[in-house]
């Protein structure tokens, strides 16, 4: 008698992408897609300095300028709080939302509530920024209007995001006796 194959498992299908043909996606929203193209065409377009850096700041004006209003409200004024806490840091576009890079890398990013239709805005902080606490430390802050308390908080983050790893004690000690 021959032998039997084991039954197949079941396998899992992969979710749903764009196609050529212009299927839907249920990988990535409307607004992540845009985001992706917004961060091609930025790519495509930027200005490049000599050491190949993408970065101009009218470009992240104009971008604030164009969000609703108590967005842009918001957007300005962190603007202005990171470009006062962290001069070395430069403004950029990223995925279409106004970032600041350190070296070319992106250390902190403000996602406007409109950007994927969000009750509130994020500050947010990428792996360049050292923020290190421990195990656990947060990455990304929810903000519904800014107060003179969180924008001493959010100075002090900045600052403490693109100091060394030595430095970061210091910011933390700081931080606490204020």
């Amino acid at each position: 008698m021959a032998e039997q194959k084991p039954a197949k498992k079941a396998t899992q299908k992969s979710a749903k992408r764009t196609t050529a043909t212009g299927k839907t996606s249920a990988v990535f929203t409307d607004e992540e897609r845009a985001a992706m193209r917004e961060r091609a065409q930025e790519l495509k377009t930027a200005p490049r300095s000599r050491t190949g850096e993408v970065s101009d700041e009218s470009e992240v004006l104009a971008k604030i300028a164009a969000m609703a209003p108590p967005d842009r409200a918001m957007g300005e004024r962190l603007h202005a709080i990171i470009g006062a806490s962290a001069p070395d840091l430069a403004p950029k576009l990223w995925y279409g939302m106004p970032a600041y890079a350190k070296d070319g890398k992106v250390v902190c990013f403000f996602q406007a509530a409109q950007k994927f239709k969000t009750r509130y805005a994020t500050l947010g902080f990428s792996d360049k920024a050292t923020l290190d606490e421990g195990r656990m430390w947060p990455t990304a802050f929810a903000l519904k209007d800014l107060t003179a308390a969180d924008e001493a908080r959010i100075s002090a983050l900045v600052k403490r995001a693109v100091s060394q790893a030595s430095d970061v004690q210091s910011v933390i000690q700081d931080q606490q006796e204020n």
